[in-house]
């Protein structure tokens, strides 16, 4: 693979304050394609760190999207004062709204009615319902689940999340085993409406990370998410945030994830474009069921960088900029691969990991 030259380029990123929009800059950096390229953040800055890390050449605050018509300027103002080439788009909510609405440079987008379909978690269940590519799953308002209609349906342990649009890091998730923890957890989340309630996987947590250029599929990354970022504090025990992680080699992971993708792309009659995260849980038996559909890379960016031909935001950006030769589809990860991430540090990617023994000690730093 003969990588283009593309650091005269400029590249906006949208969410650019967010853990996923910073992965990205880390692994577009590991990139020679991309290492010095002009690397311009948009967000509603809420999180104001990312401000002052450095990660970009300037982050311009913009309104949020239901200013429409604010939004739409500024993001041309943007664009046009700093000579934006091209776009990658981040937040899932942002993703829809740029496959939905003219906006001024080029960005590497799923088709809009599939965005429309997967951004919703109730209608991807729905879609998929009788393939076996979903848990058995129920829509629940807060009073149905009062009246016990976890208990009724499930017979034992169903898991319970927020099915609103575009909800992230597993908001309102909890395992319900008795009706008085069902209870308990509306009185809790007072301010979500419907909860999506489906059995319970007891097995892997996955994500397999797609990218495709009109129905052509280019690149493949899995990785399985093994702890959270306090993990103790959530009743779920998902935060939403990984502290620890691996990529992984998992054909059948794959194999659900492009079969779910197909099935929504059928019913929208559209071509696969872009860059999808499947989110897939395994059951007792391990195999793997569509747990939600992203329209957007995951925070595991950082790693993929750090193996040769895998990286993922890479192959993005070149697509992007119309470039479709990004490598091998798949790469084989190390199989004692680990990702880890603190609060207060970078990401780190330790292709051989081996615990260490009491009185053991890894080699200090070299000089």
């Amino acid at each position: 693979m003969s990588l283009p030259d593309l650091n005269h380029k400029t590249l906006l990123i949208s969410g650019a304050c967010g853990v996923t929009s910073r992965t990205i800059v880390r692994a577009l950096r590991q990139s020679p394609a991309f290492r010095h390229t002009r690397l311009i953040g948009t967000d509603i800055c809420d999180n104001p760190f990312a401000l002052y890390e450095g990660l970009y050449e300037r982050i311009y605050r913009v309104p949020r999207l239901n200013e429409v018509t604010q939004y739409q300027a500024h993001m041309a103002r943007i664009c046009e004062a700093e000579k934006v080439d091209a776009a990658m788009i981040v937040p899932e909510p942002e993703v829809l709204f740029w496959a939905t609405h003219e906006m001024p440079v080029p960005a590497l987008l799923p088709p809009p009615l599939f965005g429309k379909e997967a951004i919703s978690k109730a209608r991807v269940y729905e879609l998929l319902k009788g393939t076996g590519l979903v848990p058995d799953f129920e829509i629940l308002s807060r009073q149905a689940i009062l009246d016990g209609a976890i208990a009724q349906r499930f017979n034992g342990k169903a898991w319970l999340r927020d099915v609103s649009d575009g909800s992230t890091s597993g908001k309102g998730a909890i395992c319900i085993q008795h009706q008085d923890e069902a209870a308990a957890w509306m009185t809790l989340n007072p301010g979500i409406d419907r909860f999506m309630a489906s059995a319970y996987l007891p097995g892997r947590n996955l994500a397999c990370l797609m990218l495709f250029a009109h129905r052509q599929l280019l690149k493949i990354g899995c990785y399985e998410r093994l702890e959270y970022f306090m993990a103790k504090t959530v009743i779920s025990g998902v935060s939403g945030n990984i502290s620890k992680g691996r990529l992984i080699n998992d054909a059948a992971a794959v194999a659900v994830s492009e079969q779910a993708l197909q099935r929504l792309c059928q019913y929208t009659g559209e071509t696969m474009h872009g860059l999808i995260t499947v989110d897939l849980r395994t059951d007792a038996h391990d195999v793997p069921c569509v747990t939600e559909i992203n329209l957007r890379q995951v925070a595991a960016a950082s790693a993929f960088s750090e193996v040769p031909g895998a990286n993922l935001a890479e192959a993005q950006a070149l697509v992007t900029f119309g470039h479709t030769d990004v490598g091998p589809k798949e790469v084989i990860f190390p199989p004692n691969n680990r990702l880890f991430r603190d609060i207060d540090g970078v990401p780190v990617f330790v292709p051989d990991y081996q615990e260490l023994a009491v009185g053991q000690s890894l080699p200090g730093r070299q000089a």
